[in-house]
Formats: C-alpha cells, sequence, structure tokens
C-alpha cells in the first residue's frame, strides 16, 4: 500500500444481534481525506447470506445496538467537526432521532430490558469551562487547583472538571409526530431553558462523583444499573476499581460488589447472567500496593448477587489474558477475548469455569455478539482489515464470513503475506513474530520494527504500516520479544526493572535469526524503529549496538526520571517498570545513554501526546544534535499520543511520507528512492523549523 491507500481502511465495530439471530448491525468507518475525518455509517446484514447494504447515510454513524425486543437501533451519529450524540432509529429503516444533545458528547450507551431507555455515559464538563458560558474561551477559563496525582488523561486533557457520568434517557415514539422548532412568537414565549433541548427526551442524571463512571449497564430486572469506577478513599494513589450496583429509585448509596474479600483488582466490563442471579466482571490483579500492574493478565470473575464477597476466579491470569475486549453476555455463559501469541481468541465461559474455544487460529476478533444461540463476530487477518462472520458451532474456529469490507483494498494496494516465524534469543529463548517480505528477488534493506506497551503484541490482523513499508521496498521483521502480552505473565514480566536487557536481545536475536534465513535480505543495511515502548527500545537499541544504519524514534518513553510528573501516567508507570534506585533507573534510560548513539536518528512526537509528554523528544532531539549526529525532529499538531492509529487522515498520510523519505534517504530501494518518496512528486506539508 501507500500513504494515499489510508482512506481505503475500512473497520468494523463491535455487531449487535437481533434478538430472533438473523441479521447483525454494525458500523463501517474509514479515515477519508476530503473530510480529514473519519466517516462511516451503519450497515445491514443478514445472516441468510443477502447482499449487506447500508442502513444510514450519516456523516460518522457508529456503536449500534438492536433493543432487547428489537424493534430499534441505537447508535452514535457525529456532524463535522461536532461531538457523538445518541439517536434511534426503527429497525427496518427510516428517518434517525436525535436522543441527546450533550455538550461533550456520548461515549457509551445499552438499552434497559424493556426497551424503553437508554443508560449512557457522557462526560459532565463543570460550569464555566469548555465553552458551557458564551464567551469565556479556554484561555479566559478560571485557574485549575491540583491536588491529586491523576487528573490528565492523553486524548482527554484535564478530566477532573469533567467526570464521566452516567444517564438515563426514556426512548420516545420513533413513529410519533415530528417535533417542529418554535420559531417567532412561540420561540420568545418559550422558557430559555428549554429551547436548546425542545424536542429532545429529558436525560436523568444518575451518578455525580468525583471520579468516572465507566461501562454502566442495567441490572437483568432493569431495577439497577452496575457500573465501575474507583470511588475509596485512596483511589488517587493506587488503580484498584470496583464493581458497583445503584438503584434507580434513589433507595441506599451505591453497593460494592467487588474486592470485598481482600483482593486489590483493577475491574471492568460488569455483566449479569440472564436471570441476574450471577454477576461476572474482568479483573486484573494489581497486588497489595494496589499499583503493581506490570503484565498482570486479566481475568474472569463470577459471585453470586445475592453474596458477591463469594467470588471466584473462573480463569487462570499466568497462562490466559482476557484484555482483548469486554464481557459479552451469552445464554448462561459470556463470551471472552483471549490474547494469545497474537491472535485474539473468543471463548465461552460457565460460571463454573467450563470453557470452550469458539474461535481460533491466525486471526483477531474484534467484537461480538449472540442472541437466540447465534454468535457473530468481528475480526481482522491477513486479508482484511475488518469483517463479519458467523461462528460455526460445530467446529472451533471455523467462521462463515458475511461480509468483505476490504475488497477495494485489496484490489487497488495489493496485500502481502505474514510469513510466521520463531528465532532464538542469545540464551536460546524462543521468539515469535512475524515477517513480511517484499516483492522482487532482493537483496532488500531490513526494518526491525519494535511495538509499544510493552505489554502488548503483534498480531495476524492486516497493520498498514507493515504494508506500506513493504510495498517501499523493505522487509519488515515485527516480534513479541519478553516483556509482551500474549505469552504468559511470567514473558511479560521478565523485563520488569530490568528494561532494555531481555527485551533488547530478543529482537536482535529474531533479527538475526531472520537475516540467517533469508539470504535474499541485506544484512548490512538495516533499520530500526518503534512508538511509545517501541521508541524506548529504539533509542536504548542504538544506544547499545552500532548495526543500524538510520533509526525512528516516535512517541517514546525516553527518559524515565522526567517522565514522573509530565506524563498522565508518570506518577506510577516509571517506578513500576524501571525502579525507583536512581543507578538502576539511570541503567535503563535511554536519554542516560544518550552520548552512545551514532545512528542517524528521526525523531517523531505529538504536540499533545500527554502519555509521553512532547518535551521526552525534543530533550532526546536537543542531544543529539548537541553530539553531531545526523537528526530531524517532526512534530504534529492538534495530536496525541494515538496519532498513528488514530490521528486525522492527513496527518497519518503526512507520517508515513515523511518515514518513506527517511528511509529513501539512508536506505534506498527501487520502490523507495529519495528523488521519488515525494508522492505525486510533492514535499510532504512541514513547517521547517
Amino acid at each position: 500500500m501507500k500513504p494515499s491507500d489510508l482512506d481505503l481502511l475500512n473497520s468494523v465495530s463491535e455487531p449487535s444481534l437481533s434478538p430472533d439471530g438473523t441479521r447483525a448491525v454494525a458500523s463501517v468507518q474509514r479515515p477519508d481525506f476530503a473530510a480529514d475525518s473519519y466517516v462511516g455509517q451503519l450497515w445491514d446484514v443478514r445472516l441468510d447470506g443477502s447482499v449487506p447494504r447500508r442502513l444510514t447515510r450519516g456523516y460518522s454513524d457508529s456503536a449500534p445496538q438492536f433493543s432487547p425486543d428489537g424493534s430499534v437501533i441505537a447508535f452514535l451519529r457525529s456532524a463535522p467537526g461536532g461531538r457523538p450524540q445518541l439517536y434511534a432509529i426503527p429497525s427496518e429503516g427510516g428517518e434517525p432521532v436525535q436522543l441527546t444533545d450533550r455538550h461533550l458528547g456520548v461515549s457509551w450507551f445499552r438499552f434497559s430490558p424493556d426497551s424503553r431507555h437508554i443508560l449512557f455515559s457522557s462526560r459532565e464538563p463543570e460550569h464555566g469551562r469548555y465553552g458551557t458560558v458564551d464567551g469565556v474561551s479556554s484561555g479566559a477559563e478560571d485557574p485549575r487547583l491540583i491536588t491529586t496525582l491523576n487528573y490528565r488523561m492523553n486524548g482527554a486533557g484535564y478530566t477532573r472538571d469533567k467526570f464521566v457520568q452516567a444517564f438515563v434517557v426514556p426512548l420516545p415514539d420513533l413513529a410519533a409526530e415530528p417535533f417542529v422548532a418554535p420559531v417567532g412568537r412561540a420561540a420568545e414565549a418559550a422558557p430559555k431553558d428549554e429551547r436548546k433541548t425542545a424536542g429532545l427526551p429529558e436525560a436523568r442524571q444518575l451518578t455525580d462523583f468525583d471520579a468516572d463512571v465507566s461501562n454502566p449497564v442495567f441490572t437483568a430486572d432493569g431495577s439497577a444499573i452496575l457500573f465501575t469506577a474507583a470511588l475509596h478513599s485512596d483511589a488517587d494513589t493506587d488503580l484498584v476499581t470496583d464493581v458497583y450496583e445503584l438503584r434507580l429509585d434513589g433507595a441506599g448509596e451505591p453497593r460494592r460488589l467487588s474486592n470485598l474479600g481482600g483482593s486489590r483488582l483493577s475491574v471492568s466490563h460488569p455483566a449479569q447472567s440472564a436471570d441476574g442471579g450471577w454477576l461476572y466482571y474482568l479483573g486484573q490483579d494489581v497486588s497489595e500496593t494496589g499499583l503493581d500492574f506490570v503484565a498482570r493478565n486479566t481475568a474472569l470473575y463470577a459471585a453470586p448477587m445475592a453474596d458477591p464477597a463469594a467470588a471466584s476466579r473462573l480463569t487462570d491470569p499466568e497462562g490466559m489474558d482476557l484484555a482483548g475486549g469486554p464481557v459479552v453476555p451469552a445464554g448462561d455463559s459470556v463470551l471472552v477475548f483471549n490474547l494469545n501469541r497474537g491472535a485474539c481468541e473468543l471463548l465461552s465461559i460457565d460460571r463454573t469455569g467450563a470453557l470452550s474455544t469458539l474461535v481460533s487460529g491466525p486471526r483477531v476478533v474484534t467484537g461480538a455478539a449472540e442472541a437466540a444461540g447465534t454468535v457473530v463476530v468481528a475480526f481482522t487477518d491477513q486479508q482484511t482489515t475488518g469483517d463479519l462472520a458467523v461462528v460455526d458451532p460445530s467446529a472451533a474456529g471455523q467462521l462463515r464470513v458475511l461480509t468483505d469490507f476490504s475488497a477495494g483494498f485489496r484490489e487497488k494496494a495489493g496485500v502481502l503475506p505474514l510469513v510466521e516465524e520463531t528465532h532464538p534469543s542469545a540464551d536460546g529463548y524462543p521468539v515469535h513474530g512475524w515477517v513480511v517480505l517484499p516483492e522482487g528477488e532482493g537483496p532488500h534493506p531490513v526494518l526491525l520494527n519494535i511495538h509499544g506497551g510493552p505489554f502488548s503484541q503483534y498480531g495476524w490482523g492486516l497493520f498498514d504500516e507493515a504494508q506500506a513499508y513493504a510495498a517501499a521496498g523493505y522487509a519488515v521483521l515485527m516480534c513479541n520479544p519478553r516483556g509482551s502480552s500474549g505469552y504468559g505473565q511470567e514473558h511479560g514480566r521478565a523485563i520488569k526493572e530490568a528494561m532494555g536487557t531481555l527485551d533488547l536481545q530478543d529482537v536482535l536475536g529474531f533479527l538475526e535469526g531472520v537475516l540467517a534465513a533469508h539470504p535474499e535480505l541485506d544484512g548490512e543495511r538495516l533499520g530500526v524503529m518503534g512508538g511509545s515502548y517501541g521508541g524506548y527500545l529504539t533509542a536504548w537499541t542504538i544506544s547499545q549496538d552500532q548495526r543500524f544504519t538510520a533509526s525512528i524514534v516516535e512517541r517514546g518513553f525516553l527518559d524515565p526520571l522526567s517522565f514522573i510528573g509530565s506524563a498522565d501516567i508518570g506518577w506510577f508507570f516509571s517506578a513500576a517498570y524501571t525502579g525507583s534506585d536512581p543507578e538502576k533507573v539511570a541503567a535503563q534510560s535511554p536519554f542516560a545513554q544518550v552520548d552512545k548513539v551514532r545512528t542517524p536518528t528521526l525523531v517523531i512526537h505529538s504536540e499533545e501526546d500527554l502519555r509521553c509528554p512532547v518535551e521526552q523528544a525534543q530533550r532526546y532531539y536537543t542531544a543529539l544534535k548537541l553530539q553531531g549526529v545526523s537528526t530531524e525532529l517532526l512534530l504534529f499538531p492538534g495530536e496525541n499520543h494515538e496519532l498513528s492509529r488514530a490521528g486525522t487522515p492527513w496527518h497519518r498520510r503526512q507520517r508515513f511520507e515523511h518515514i518513506l523519505r527517511w528511509w529513501a534517504r539512508w536506505l534506498p530501494t527501487p520502490a523507495n528512492r529519495a528523488e521519488s518518496s515525494k508522492e505525486a512528486g510533492k514535499q510532504p506539508a512541514t513547517a521547517a523549523v
């Protein structure tokens, strides 16, 4: 693929199934260069094999859900430049009806069991901030007095003046006469506070906590809601969260349903059994300190609602990691998503812990829904960035694919296959990964790619970065060294307070193994690149090893010391991964070793990155510049840590163009020469600094 092919990459949302299990609905989104935004609509997919049809034609429609009675589909719709709001449409189609007009938009919703109400999440801004008062811009707001460790989040900015709260809104009669806004004298007669929301059903705020309320759902009988939040007194100094139950009649305080037996879990995604007797949730053990999150796999827990202290863990976190998705109720069981060696499997588990694998193999399941005994999944694999399929109950891992939303991408851009390989590290440890080989005989220059996290993984899904670099003539190497997820907790925790040791050894071992196995690769022309933790390990690698022709360090964790206090997670992340002993921290710090770097380095960062703040890149670039290393600093305004995955389409394209320009300078190929690396003969748009 070329950078200009980004707008062909369709992604598919978590599906929703009609109650009879005959129809699925999902959102199909793509980056659009003309709008410089993400656009998409809802698609109606019949399980009888009929051709899928577009159900809505909004600018950006997402997150569809069938009502329990099947009569309505609710979804989120965003106008150009606007926030997502809740809409509803008759399930057979029709004009969508707007249900909310939240100042900061709606982020999550679920139907009540009787299909008459919708529970949703939305940030509630403090009065006087975020444009809630006309004429008061962000620069004119009152000062913020900070008294907590948690007060910012990448992609959200300041959080304590706009906590996520839960609301409920009645579903109106979609067949009723449409509302007509009054004008003239009639409008003047209407009370001022009713003019902006006239025609919309009135939403009721259910929570008002100094904490975010996450993933609220109705209980099975509709009398209460379940949600997760950190409401305990020392919530600012640990990572513990709990499941709470809140009655809708206002009787009593929220009832805590987790961490009742002395455990210290960070929990998420509560769900109830169909009869309301059992509670399920995901949990990650963060130890007695409440802060040891490093390589802690996510497990499934179940508890009787009558005695939630009697919770039991249903899965073994050492060898299974259910961090790939939420808990999906499915009859007497629940569906969960297991990360395993680059795949994401779909499992079915009942309250006793009995487990069956529904989907496995070389693919990544990204969403699932169940109704009337039928399971539909959204997935990616080597050939698609997102499609829907029905699970064959008679054969684990077998899918009947219903859609082909990546056909246009494959036809225009082509897809180069993943080659799965395992090579030994210096100590003999097997390092698992993939190679994407370019077309032609070679010799091909090599790009060693390092993923972020570090507790993350490369996998079987179609990866735009690997395709773009391989199409430009590079062999792309991707592996999951120790520290990665998907291979057990011991594998992930191997680099705790030892970053830059076994992980460096593993990526170099994989590189050497691939070079030995592929004589068509040029072992003298090597590049290394990575983002976030991958930026860390790239910067560390070039301080320890001089074999690389050039490197790219993107949004890197580069100085553990300055990370504390500047990053949104800095107050706990650095100490957990590098420890707190100054000498040991320095021994793991790329910035402390920057004087050893001789490799030409492109430093890429986003100006609004709060996860790895831009000062990490600026200080690293300056240090390289002062010691005479050939280096450039590429800064993206208006973007945060998610630039490469969710940045604006034009910025994502320009990022690709600059990366290929850099490699054309240091590792030219017939398909990516310095004079031809500018697409359409144009220099990538950049302001010189």
